[in-house]
């Protein structure tokens, strides 16, 4: 099994944007783009993503709070979830490590390492499923 499918979470527009284009074009995967935590609950099942990018701070419910919504949903309580900050003090960073985040990227990322990095956390987290190069 290989990483393929992403669903990108972000309220920031052009933020969806610079993803879309790392990820997709620079990448090569599939992506499904949400632009609120209540989005990304009410479509992720049904995208069956590999690998969740989901960004920290969004009005309504935050990503936190998405993470936590998400673990509910069975087939999707053991798919590593990343999370995407521009707070990467080590509090924070202790915190989304501690409710079992993958992986945490900082913003701003460059979107041309983006989907190596992504690469690198999935392999991490799902060890016995190799990347195919």
């Amino acid at each position: 099994m290989v990483l393929n499918r992403i669903l990108h979470v972000d309220d920031d527009e052009d933020i969806r944007t610079v993803t879309r284009i790392a990820l997709e074009v620079v990448g090569g995967f599939t992506v499904l783009q949400c632009n609120s935590g209540q989005e990304a609950l009410a479509r992720a099942e049904a995208f069956a993503p590999d690998l969740i990018l989901l960004d920290v701070m969004m009005p309504g419910i935050d990503g936190e709070q998405t993470f936590q919504e998400l673990r509910t949903i069975p087939t999707l309580a053991d798919l590593p979830i990343v999370f995407a900050t521009a707070k990467v003090h080590e509090q924070s960073m202790t915190q989304l490590f501690a409710i079992g985040a993958a992986g945490v990227v900082a913003k701003p990322f460059n979107p041309l390492e983006l989907p190596n990095t992504l690469r690198s956390i999935w392999n991490r987290a799902r060890p016995n499923l190799r990347q195919e190069t």
